[in-house]
């Protein structure tokens, strides 16, 4: 996030896109319901008619997959309105000649066609975020899983950019993670293009940097994505560690995946629970869960925080760091003579240059958000005040292009998948609740009621569900909260294996999975 969590509480106006805010992130969804009673604005894009939608002031329940449109669209009435932020483009962007010509063929009208909602809904999107002082963005994986995840992030950075909404208080571009650490990891180097730090594995300097540390000649290229190591299963690649992810459920293309992890000579899986993966792996490590454990996690809003065990570990269990150490030094790896998940942290100080100031001891009490550059500087709870620390903010060309498969004669539904708030993940954890097994005990199919009575379906029956790539047996639950001609489910029951159907393409550049845009066929059962 640029902006700190407590300044969802002051937006003027809320542009929350891709994000089922209010089930996925309940508590940080209390400071934007916060904001709407302070007299804040927000506009929801969202297919569905989420809890979030319901408080917007303008919901834009655009076709999946046609987020490029809507905010090309939208940052063509800012400028036809004369909304830029003209000195701040002028004094802190580059590239902004070329984008604000760019935009000008991309009406409110041509965007309609594409999202199917109005072009004077789409207009006073724009109004309203132009307008805006300040405006935020919030998104999640709603805008990055899709074959142009990238192209719609940088549109949210164009938008943002091209009204002065960065490096002020109350707005910026937000994306909200979707796990405990995961920006921890990222900042950690656990991200295939980059060392600790966000250091680039093809920077010579870096290289030389790491290869000295590590006591190892390290190849100056960027490593590869989940997705082409899959691939390579049985073909390259023929022992494998996964660490803390339940990847068969969660990964797309379900029979492809659990296909190349059987083609692997050795796979060792690390968890606290024997997951539907752990059960295909041949050396399984218990691992120690968040409560009894020490170490340190960053948050979504860049906060490093300090974890202290609060019970013993059950049985063999150990900390992930102590059960990866071990393994390296078993293979005769140096650098990893490790005692204590301290000593790892400082190491991860002394090498990044957004920990640098940071030690085991100063975030005692979890006060400091990175960057923090030296000893003596209080965290930068808020990022770009002032300047753009690579130099300037770039302006994206980006035009829209169709999802890797559309609906066809043969496939006529959108799919798109999600989470619910009953249900975290792939409930390897809440699906061990009695409680939260009361309040969402199995999985359903969400379809509109006049699709339902077209395809003969009825409430609570059971439906067939087919894509290109195979298919499944899914309850149905007849509702007007998907749009009609999309239906909607979420991927966390592992019996009912939503993503055998999903995996149609891929990002280009992330090589992030179309999870949220899949064709399928649904008949009655």
């Amino acid at each position: 996030m640029s902006n700190p969590l407590a300044d969802m509480e002051k937006p003027d106006v809320i542009f929350a896109i891709g994000t089922n805010m209010t089930e996925c992130h309940p508590v940080a969804a209390t400071r934007l319901k916060r904001a709407l009673t302070n007299g804040a604005k927000m506009i929801v894009a969202d297919p569905r008619k989420t809890r979030l939608a319901k408080m917007a002031h303008l919901h834009l329940p655009i076709r999946v997959g046609s987020d490029v449109a809507l905010l090309l669209a939208m940052a063509h009435v800012i400028q036809r309105e004369g909304l830029i932020d003209a000195s701040f483009i002028e004094a802190r962007t580059a590239g902004g000649d070329e984008f604000l010509e760019h935009i000008k063929r991309f009406t409110p009208e041509w965007a309609s066609e594409i999202c199917e909602v109005p072009a004077a809904d789409i207009e006073k999107a724009g109004l309203i975020y132009g307008q805006g002082n300040p405006s935020a963005i919030y998104y999640t994986l709603g805008i990055t899983e899709h074959i142009c995840g990238v192209d719609n992030v940088q549109s949210l950075c164009n938008l943002a950019l091209m009204t002065g909404n960065l490096g002020i208080e109350g707005g910026g571009i937000n994306p909200m993670r979707g796990q405990n650490n995961i920006q921890g990891a990222g900042d950690c180097g656990a991200v295939p293009n980059n060392f600790p730090g966000f250091q680039a594995c093809d920077d010579p300097a870096s290289v030389e940097k790491f290869s000295r540390l590590y006591q190892t000649e390290i190849e100056p290229k960027r490593g590869i994505t989940k997705v082409t190591a899959l691939d390579l299963c049985g073909k390259g690649i023929h022992g494998m560690i996964i660490d803390g992810e339940n990847t068969v459920v969660t990964d797309p293309d379900k029979n492809h995946c659990e296909h190349a992890l059987k083609s692997l000579d050795h796979l060792v899986v690390i968890d606290i629970f024997l997951t539907e993966t752990a059960q295909l792996a041949d050396v399984v490590f218990p691992a120690t869960a968040w409560g009894e454990t020490d170490g340190v996690q960053t948050n979504t809003e860049r906060r490093v925080q300090r974890l202290r065990a609060a019970v013993p570990p059950v049985g063999e269990a150990k900390p992930d760091w102590w059960i990866v150490s071990e393994i390296a030094k078993r293979m005769g790896t140096p650098g990893f003579d490790y005692e204590s998940a301290k000593e790892i942290f400082n190491e991860l100080c002394e090498l990044s240059p957004i920990y640098a100031g940071l030690d085991w001891d100063r975030i005692e009490d979890s006060e400091y958000q990175w960057p923090v550059p030296d000893k003596n500087h209080p965290g930068t709870p808020r990022l770009h005040e002032g300047e753009f620390k690579n130099g300037r903010g770039k302006f994206t060309v980006v035009g829209y292009r169709d999802p890797a498969e559309v609906i066809s004669k043969d496939f006529p539904l959108w799919l798109t998948t999600g989470r619910r708030l009953e249900a975290y993940h792939t409930r390897t954890q809440t699906g061990r609740s009695a409680g939260i097994e009361y309040l969402l005990s199995h999985e359903s199919l969400e379809v509109h009621p006049d699709d339902a009575k077209s395809l003969g379906l009825t409430h609570g029956g059971m439906a067939k569900m087919a894509s290109a790539r195979g298919e499944i047996e899914i309850e149905v639950k007849v509702t007007d909260m998907s749009p009609k001609g999309t239906v909607f489910t979420s991927f966390s029951f592992a019996n009912v294996p939503v993503n055998i159907l999903t995996g149609s393409g891929y990002d280009p550049v992330t090589q992030t999975a179309e999870l949220k845009v899949c064709p399928v066929r649904v008949t009655a059962v």
